[in-house]
C-alpha cells in the first residue's frame, strides 16, 4: 500500500526511524489510515528485521495528539466503535510483541492513543522541554483509552499512579514522566537522537515494577479498585460520567481489555459510546476548540503588562502574565498594598515550577511591585483590576490615556459596569475593551473579552489574543449588564438565596446542585466569591424588580462575608466549609434553582449577549463549572420536557 503519513529511513546501524508526519495537519491524529499503515510498517519490518525501531514525529507542534477526534464523531453504532477499538488493540499489541527493541522519542504533546502507542514500545525517552507532556484524557471525553493504556499503564508504573492519571486525564511533564517511571530517560534537544540511540541499542530490560506494585497489579488488584470507587465517588456520580467507572472495573475485572467486556455491562464499548456523557463531553471538547480559534487572526505578542489594583483578583492577573513570560508592572497606593499578592505569586511560581529554582526566580522577577505607575507608559496591555465604582474607572482611564503608547491595550477587569460607561471618559473610547477574569483566575479557563459599540476593531482582536497567550479561553460577549457568565449566575444565586429565606438548609441547597452535577453549591460559591459584592452586583445581574433577599442582607449586615470573614452562610475554617449533615432534598429543589439560570442563558442568545447558542453553553460550562456531562445549558435544556423548559 502507498504510505503517505510515515517516513522510514534505516541508518548504517540498522536502525529504523519511523517519523510520522500527517500531511496538511498542523498535529499528528491516530486516524484509521495511520494505523493501516503502521501495521504495514510492522509488516515489511517482519521481513526485513532491524537492529531496532525508534517512533518519533515530524510536526513541530509535538507528538501525537491522539485519536482522530472527527473520525470518532462519526461513529454511529456500537459495531463501529468496536471496529475502531479492535484496529488499534491490534496493531499496538503487534508492536509490543516484536522481536526487536523498539523506543518512542517524545518531544511534544504526547496524548490519548500517542500515549498507547508508546506505552507499546520497550522504551520511552522524553524530550525536556515545555511543550512535552504526556497524558490520558479521554475520561475528559467520557470515553476511556482502549488501546492497551488500561493492560500497559498500570504494569508499568504500577495501579494508584496508573489509574489517577487515567481517571483525572491530568498531563505530566517530561521530568515528572522519568520520575514515574512512565520514561525510561529525559534528555536536552540537542542530544534526543543520540540519547535514543544509545537506549535502544543498550540491551537495558524494560522496567519491571516492585513486588508489592506486582502484587497490587493481580491478587490485590480488587482492593485497590475498591479504593479507587471510594475515591471517585466524592467527586463524580456514576450516573453523570460512566467513564471512570468503567475504567476501574476493565482494570480490575477484565485485564486492562475493554473487548473483553461483554456488551450488556455498563462497561462496555457499546454502554460507553452510545451514553449521553460521551456525545456532551466531545461536544464541549469542540466548543473548547472553537473559544481556542478567537484571537488566532490577530498576530499580537503582548511583552509588558501593567495591571492595577493589587487585591486578589489584580494580583492574580499579573501573577499568570508573569507565568506566561511577560514582564508586568503592578500598581496600587503602596507598596504595602502590593505585598500580598507578590508573595502569592512566589508561591504559585514554586508549585508551578517545582523542582526548578531558577525558573521560579525568573518568573518572580518579571513581577514588578510598581506604586506610582511607571510601567503604563511602556505597556503593551494596561489591565484596571479596582474596585466597582463608576467614577473611579472613569478617572483612572482619563489618567491612562494620556500616559499611554498610542497602540495599548486599554482593558477593565469590570465584572457588572458596562464597559461603554466607563469609555466615555476618553477621547478614543474606542480603544477600552472589557477583559474579565473569573476568581480564582489561575483555574477558571474562560475570560469573557467584552465589546461595547464603541470598541474598535484592533484592539478587540488584540485583547483576544492577549487572553490566548494566557492559554485562556476569550468569549467574545457584547456590553449588557453582567455581559454572559455572571448575567447567569445572579438569578441563579438569588434563587437559591430565596430558597434560604423561606427555611431550606444551606447544606440542603448545595447538596441538591451537587447530586444536579455542579462543582460547586450556590450557596459555598456565594461565601467562596464575598456576600458583600453579591449585594453590589446582585440586584443589577439578578434582572429588574429584583428585591434583596433578607438572609443575605442581614449576613452583609452583620459583617459576616463569608471565607473572607471566616463567616458567611457557613463558618469557615481553614479554607473549608464546615457543613452539617444535609437533609433529604426536596424534590425539584434543584430543578427550580438551575431554571433561572437556564432563562437567563436563553435570553442572552436573544440579546445577542453572545453569538450563538453553542457560544453561551461554551461560556457557562467554562466560566461557572456548569456539569459539562449536560453539554451546556441550553443544550441540556432541550432535553427537558416542554412543560419543564
Amino acid at each position: 500500500m502507498k504510505i503517505a503519513n510515515w517516513k522510514l529511513e534505516r541508518d548504517a546501524d540498522g536502525i529504523v526511524w519511523a517519523t510520522l508526519d500527517v500531511p496538511g495537519a498542523a498535529a499528528n491524529t491516530l486516524g484509521s489510515a495511520v494505523l493501516a499503515e503502521l501495521g504495514s510498517l510492522l509488516d515489511e519490518l517482519d521481513r526485513q528485521p532491524p537492529t531496532g525501531l525508534v517512533i518519533r514525529s515530524g510536526k513541530a507542534a509535538g507528538f501525537i495528539a491522539g485519536a482522530d477526534i472527527d473520525e470518532f464523531t462519526r461513529i454511529d453504532s456500537a459495531e463501529a466503535a468496536r471496529a475502531l477499538v479492535e484496529r488499534g488493540w491490534t496493531v499496538f499489541g503487534r508492536l509490543a510483541a516484536v522481536s526487536y527493541p523498539t523506543l518512542a522519542l517524545i518531544r511534544g504533546h504526547c496524548m490519548g492513543g500517542g500515549l498507547e502507542l508508546t506505552l507499546a514500545c520497550r522504551y520511552r525517552l522524553t524530550v525536556d522541554e515545555p511543550g512535552t507532556r504526556l497524558a490520558l484524557p479521554e475520561v475528559m471525553l467520557g470515553i476511556y483509552p482502549a488501546w492497551g493504556g488500561m493492560l500497559r499503564l498500570p504494569r508499568l508504573i504500577g495501579p494508584a499512579a496508573a489509574l489517577d492519571l487515567m481517571l483525572t486525564g491530568k498531563g505530566v511533564d517530561a521530568a515528572k514522566a522519568k520520575r514515574l517511571g512512565l520514561a525510561d530517560d529525559c534528555v536536552p534537544v540537542r542530544v534526543m537522537d543520540g540519547a535514543s540511540r544509545v537506549l535502544l541499542l543498550s540491551g537495558r530490560d524494560p522496567r519491571r515494577l516492585p513486588l508489592l506494585q506486582r502484587v497490587l497489579n493481580g491478587p490485590l488488584s480488587r482492593i485497590v479498585a475498591g479504593k479507587a470507587k471510594k475515591q471517585v465517588a466524592t467527586k463524580v456520580r456514576l450516573e453523570h460520567y460512566p467513564a471512570p467507572y468503567a475504567i476501574i472495573d476493565i482494570w480490575a475485572n477484565y485485564g486492562g481489555n475493554a473487548l473483553a467486556v461483554p456488551a450488556a455491562s455498563s462497561s462496555s464499548l457499546e454502554a460507553i459510546f452510545r451514553s449521553p456523557t460521551a456525545r456532551n463531553l466531545v461536544r464541549v471538547f469542540f466548543l473548547q476548540e472553537r473559544l481556542k480559534g478567537f484571537g488566532k487572526d490577530c498576530d499580537f505578542k503582548p511583552v509588558r503588562v501593567h495591571v492595577i489594583g493589587a487585591g486578589v483578583m489584580g494580583g492574580d492577573i499579573a501573577t499568570e502574565c508573569a507565568l506566561r513570560g511577560m514582564i508586568v508592572t503592578l500598581q496600587d497606593q503602596s507598596i504595602e498594598r502590593i505585598a500580598p499578592a507578590i508573595a502569592r505569586a512566589a508561591k504559585r511560581f514554586e508549585r508551578k515550577f517545582r523542582g526548578k529554582r531558577r525558573e521560579a526566580r525568573f518568573a518572580l522577577d518579571r513581577l514588578i511591585p510598581d506604586p506610582a505607575g511607571h510601567g503604563v507608559a511602556r505597556a503593551d496591555v494596561i489591565v484596571e483590576a479596582i474596585f466597582e465604582n463608576l467614577d473611579a474607572k472613569r478617572a483612572l482611564f482619563a489618567d491612562i490615556e494620556k500616559r499611554a503608547k498610542p497602540d495599548a491595550v486599554l482593558a477593565s477587569n469590570t465584572s457588572s459596569l458596562r464597559i461603554a460607561d466607563i469609555a466615555v471618559a476618553l477621547t478614543a473610547p474606542g480603544r477600552l475593551v472589557g477583559i474579565h477574569f473569573f476568581n480564582p483566575v489561575a483555574v477558571l479557563p474562560l475570560v469573557e473579552v467584552v465589546r461595547s459599540a464603541a470598541t474598535d476593531d484592533e484592539p478587540f482582536r488584540r485583547a483576544a489574543a492577549f487572553v490566548r497567550k494566557l492559554d485562556k479561553l476569550p468569549l467574545p460577549v457584547k456590553d449588557e449588564p453582567g455581559f454572559l457568565v455572571n448575567a447567569v449566575l445572579g438569578p441563579y444565586m438569588y434563587e437559591a438565596l430565596r430558597c434560604l429565606d423561606e427555611g431550606i438548609a444551606p447544606e440542603t441547597i448545595d447538596a441538591a446542585l451537587l447530586a444536579f452535577g455542579m462543582p460547586m453549591g450556590p450557596v459555598e460559591l456565594m461565601d467562596t466569591v464575598g456576600l458583600d459584592i453579591a449585594v453590589a452586583a446582585g440586584k443589577t445581574l439578578a434582572g429588574p424588580g429584583a428585591v434583596l433577599p433578607k438572609t443575605l442582607a442581614d449576613r452583609v449586615a452583620a459583617g459576616q462575608l463569608g471565607k473572607k470573614s471566616g463567616q458567611g452562610f457557613y463558618r469557615w475554617q481553614d479554607g473549608r466549609a464546615q457543613k452539617s449533615a444535609a437533609a433529604a432534598v426536596p424534590d425539584g429543589l434543584a430543578g427550580r434553582i438551575v431554571a433561572p439560570l437556564l432563562a437567563a442563558a436563553a435570553n442572552c442568545v436573544e440579546k445577542g449577549v453572545v453569538e450563538d447558542a453553542d457560544l453561551a453553553d461554551a461560556g457557562v460550562i467554562f466560566g461557572t463549572g456548569f456539569a459539562p456531562f449536560t453539554g451546556g445549558p441550553l443544550n441540556y435544556s432541550r432535553g427537558l420536557p416542554k412543560s419543564a423548559g
